[in-house]
């Protein structure tokens, strides 16, 4: 396995990200310095971290979280507000899969695989995530529900169709592959509604289910596994799209 990878599945880092710490001599291999990310190591030497040992990736841990409002999707804050990951007592390095803005409820995943998390986030890995939507003023009428189906406008181009149904005058469910800043209220401001209530329900084939706010629960190997499986499938698909 390259260095960067390893890292990365340690959940030290992103893999590029961990290709930079490497590159900037942070990484020692054994005692000896590295700065080539490519380098191939089998997981049994002594991998190091700024000199602190760098966990073996069998020890991979996911959690997903019920996220109040509130609190905010980071692993730390400098304005020393309440984090996502401060929910989860665990002695891993814990960090956000993607976020949720402050006032948006509902799942997030946490967990050390850097790995993993990329390929959980990035847009061209089009992982679904699914979002319960209340609006301020209904109802919403099919022509807006027709224009989030179709995609968008937005002001850093044009989202990619939506899947959207409408659970109650005012409340939609939707679902999205992308992970823009605030994409969903600014999809809903784009076809004349404003967003009073925002909660994440479904990520992958994560559902958050009765999980309270607040709570958190470790995923078993299986669900793992899962959302692992729908990514690379995800890869595939893009490969094959490109081809």
């Amino acid at each position: 396995m390259r260095l960067a990878k390893y890292l990365a599945s340690s959940g030290v880092a992103s893999r590029r990200a961990a290709e930079e710490l490497i590159r900037a001599g942070r990484v020692t291999v054994d005692g000896s310095r590295v700065t080539d990310p490519a380098r191939d190591v089998s997981g049994g030497e002594a991998i190091c971290f700024d000199g602190e040992r760098v966990q073996d990736s069998s020890s991979r841990v996911v959690y997903a979280v019920n996220k109040p409002a509130g609190v905010i999707s980071t692993a730390s804050d400098p304005q020393g507000r309440r984090t996502v990951v401060s929910l989860v007592p665990s002695a891993s390095r814990l960090y956000p899969v993607g976020r949720l803005d402050l006032d948006t409820t509902g799942l997030i995943l946490l967990t050390n695989d850097g790995e993993l998390a990329h390929r959980l986030t990035h847009p061209s890995f089009e992982v679904p995530k699914t979002y319960r939507v209340v609006v301020t003023k209904g109802p919403v009428r099919d022509r807006a529900l027709r224009a989030l189906r179709d995609g968008v406008r937005l002001e850093d181009g044009m989202s990619a169709p939506a899947r959207a149904r409408r659970l109650a005058p005012d409340t939609l469910e939707i679902t999205i592959h992308e992970g823009r800043k605030r994409q969903i209220k600014r999809m809903l401001e784009a076809v004349g509604h404003r967003v009073s209530r925002l909660q994440r329900v479904r990520f992958g084939s994560l559902e958050l289910g009765d999980l309270r706010p607040g709570a958190f629960r470790r995923l078993t190997a299986g669900e793992v596994a899962e959302l692992s499986r729908e990514a690379g499938e995800a890869v595939r698909r893009g490969a094959a799209t490109s081809s």
